[in-house]
């Protein structure tokens, strides 16, 4: 029902404002065993968003919403590392910042979570996103000083394994990937 909901709000978007995010480059891949999924994504440089910074009172519910929208989108990955990120760097953004902020919340989750992650490559116009770009920094840079590299999968696989990935194999890492 949420998934629908979901998709409802953003063919409603997409319909009221061709702004945001709009289809230019499509990417396939298999979803749960269902055949391919088609998702397209181009970033522009307007949002479907009003943004009022005039007054303490609009910025003020324009933050709070956005740090919502961070901080529960049901993904808990990107609940912890967007909602942390944008609490941060909320207050110092001028408006194309948050026009940027607004494109990188409307993004789906596995697709954002995988290009975050370094699981699959960005789509071209989402790495001139400095909000993106700058989200990304920050994961790499956390993998690279808290993950021993042998828990992760190579660049473009994905990391989801087995729960039982060390019993099976030889010569497997020590720790697992959970």
């Amino acid at each position: 029902m949420g998934s629908l909901r979901r998709s409802l709000i953003s063919l409603h978007r997409a319909l009221k404002s061709s702004n945001s995010i709009s289809p230019t480059e499509t990417l396939l891949r298999p979803q749960y065993g269902y055949g391919l999924v088609q998702r397209s994504y181009s970033i522009s440089t307007t949002s479907n968003l009003d943004i009022d910074l005039s007054n303490q009172e609009s910025k003020r519910r324009l933050f709070n919403r956005l740090i919502y929208r961070s901080k529960q989108r049901g993904f808990l990955e990107l609940d912890l590392v967007l909602g942390k990120w944008v609490e941060e760097h909320i207050h110092s953004m001028d408006e194309n910042g948050i026009k940027s902020l607004v494109d990188v919340l409307d993004l789906e989750n596995p697709d954002l979570w995988k290009w975050l992650s370094g699981q699959e490559q960005p789509p071209e116009a989402l790495k001139t996103n400095p909000v993106f770009t700058a989200l990304r920094n920050k994961v790499s840079s956390n993998l690279n000083s808290y993950a021993a590299p042998e828990t992760r999968a190579t660049p473009g696989q994905p990391w989801v394994r087995g729960w039982d990935d060390i019993k099976k194999g030889q010569g497997g890492p020590i720790t697992g990937n959970q």
